[in-house]
Order: C-alpha cells, then structure tokens, then sequence
C-alpha cells in the first residue's frame, strides 16, 4: 500500500529529536512541508490539512518532539537564512 502525501512527508522530512524539547513550531512544520512539496513538485495543501494529518499520525503541531531532516530540511533552511549562505 503506498504511503499518502503527508506519511511520505513525515517519513522524508521530519525524526524523533532524541533530546526532549518543544520540537517544530507550527511556522517550521508548514515551512518545511512547503520545501518538501516545491522538492518533490506535489501539490501543497492549507496548513489545516497538515494539522489534520499530524494529529491524525499522534503528533501534536504544538508540542512534539520533532528536528528537520533530509534534503527539505536543507532547502527550508537556506531559504529562512539566505544571508548565511
């Protein structure tokens, strides 16, 4: 059974931070979600779609445990930070 868009998107794009925190704020979640969907050319969905999916996968969009990975990580960062570059 192939995985969905946003199982595909946790699966590529965010782990488990081994040190416990607050994880991605709800603006990271949805601006790596944005580079994840420009990368992949998938068709980007509202961020209440997002939520929708992250509370139905348990993960909270307000208080997880969650680090950016992956080349989406990569591509968010630098264009949060195009000055560091």
């Amino acid at each position: 059974m192939p995985a969905t868009h946003f199982e595909q998107f946790l699966a590529e794009a965010v782990i488990a931070d081994r040190e416990p925190g607050l994880g991605l704020r709800r603006d990271e979640l949805y601006g790596l979600y944005t580079s994840w969907c420009l990368l992949h050319k998938a068709e980007l969905q509202p961020p209440e779609a997002l939520w929708e999916a992250l509370h139905d996968a348990g993960i909270n969009p307000d208080s997880n445990n969650l680090s950016m990975t992956g080349p989406a990580a990569a591509d968010y960062i630098v264009a949060s930070a195009p000055d560091l570059v």
